[in-house]
C-alpha cells in the first residue's frame, strides 16, 4: 500500500452530500485536518458548508460522521432561510431525520480574538453537546477572511500581529482536530491578483493565482495563511457563450488546489434549491 492509499485508508471522511463531489475528494472532507474552501462571493461556498453540516449527521455507512456540528460565522446575518431549504431537501432523502438543524450549533464571532476565545472554551460543546445529541465531529468557520479585513493595517507591526493570530487560530484548530478526530472546514475569500513583477502567475509555496468571472485572483490573507491549512479547494464561475445569439451560460468548477492525499482534480457543479451537486464529466 503506497502512502497516499494508506492515508485514505486511515482517515475518516465526511461526505459533501453529493457522490460526484465526494469522488473528486476521494470520499469527502477528511477528519484530523483543516480544509479550506476559497471562492469569490456568489459561488456557493456557504451553501456547500451548510450542506456538509447536514451530511455529517449521516451514519458512517452513508459517508457521514454520525455527529453534531458547530457552525461559526463571521458574516451576518446567519443564512437561516437557506439552511431551512437544504434541511427540507435532506429530510426528503432521509425521512427519519426529523430535526437535523437541532444538531447544528451556531455561534457568531466578529473578530479574530473572539474566535480564539471561542475555540479555547469549545471542548465541552464538542464532547458533550446539549439535548443528548452525538458528539461534534465537524467545525465550520465561515469566513476566516472576514475577521481580518478591516482590523489590520498594511504596516509591519500589524502584519506581524496578523500572522501571529493566523498561527494561533490554525494551531488551536489542528489541536482540536487531532484530539477529537474533527473535520475542520474554513472558508476564505479572494482578492484581485496584481502582478508586481515577482510572481508572474507562478505558484509560490501554497499560494497560487486562479481565474473566476474573468478575473485573475488569489486567496485572501496571503501566503502566511495558505501555509496554515492542510487542503485548499477552489470554487469558480465563468460565463461562456451558449450558442444562442449573444447568450451566455454560467459554468461553475469545483477544484482541488492542493491536499496531501489528493492529486489536483476538478469537476463542474451546479446550485439548485435542493443543494450543490457535481456534474458527471
Amino acid at each position: 500500500m503506497n502512502p497516499e492509499n494508506l492515508l485514505n485508508h486511515r482517515t475518516q471522511k465526511c461526505t459533501l452530500g453529493c457522490p460526484i463531489l465526494d469522488r473528486v475528494l476521494s470520499g469527502g472532507i477528511p477528519c484530523n485536518s483543516i480544509t479550506e474552501i476559497v471562492s469569490e462571493s456568489g459561488c456557493g461556498k456557504t451553501q456547500l458548508c451548510l450542506q456538509v453540516l447536514l451530511s455529517s449527521q449521516l451514519p458512517v455507512s452513508n459517508g457521514g460522521l454520525n455527529s453534531s456540528s458547530i457552525y461559526i460565522h463571521s458574516e451576518f446575518p446567519f443564512p437561516f432561510r437557506r439552511l431551512q431549504q437544504l434541511s427540507h431537501s435532506f429530510r426528503s432523502s432521509y425521512p427519519h431525520y426529523q430535526n437535523p438543524c437541532d444538531k447544528i450549533f451556531v455561534r457568531g464571532v466578529q473578530s479574530a480574538e473572539e474566535l480564539l476565545g471561542l475555540l479555547d472554551r469549545i471542548d465541552g460543546l464538542v464532547t458533550n453537546p446539549p439535548s443528548q445529541n452525538p458528539p461534534v465531529k465537524l467545525i465550520v468557520i465561515d469566513s476566516i477572511a472576514n475577521l481580518f479585513r478591516s482590523e489590520f493595517e498594511n504596516t509591519p507591526g500589524d502584519l506581524k500581529r496578523r500572522s501571529g493570530l493566523f498561527f494561533k487560530i490554525s494551531g488551536l484548530l489542528r489541536l482540536k482536530a487531532k484530539k477529537y478526530g474533527l473535520a475542520v472546514v474554513v472558508t476564505n475569500q479572494v482578492v484581485d491578483f496584481v502582478d508586481g513583477g515577482g510572481m508572474n502567475g507562478v505558484r509560490a509555496g501554497n499560494l497560487g493565482v486562479f481565474n473566476t468571472s474573468g478575473r485573475r485572483v488569489c486567496p485572501a490573507l496571503g501566503l502566511a495563511w495558505s501555509n496554515c491549512v492542510n487542503s485548499r479547494l477552489f470554487l469558480s464561475r465563468n460565463d461562456e457563450p451558449d450558442g444562442s445569439d449573444g447568450g451566455f451560460r454560467t459554468r461553475r468548477r469545483f477544484q482541488v488546489i492542493f491536499a496531501p492525499h489528493l492529486p489536483e482534480s476538478s469537476c463542474e457543479y451546479f446550485i439548485v434549491r435542493e443543494g450543490v451537486f457535481g456534474v458527471e464529466p
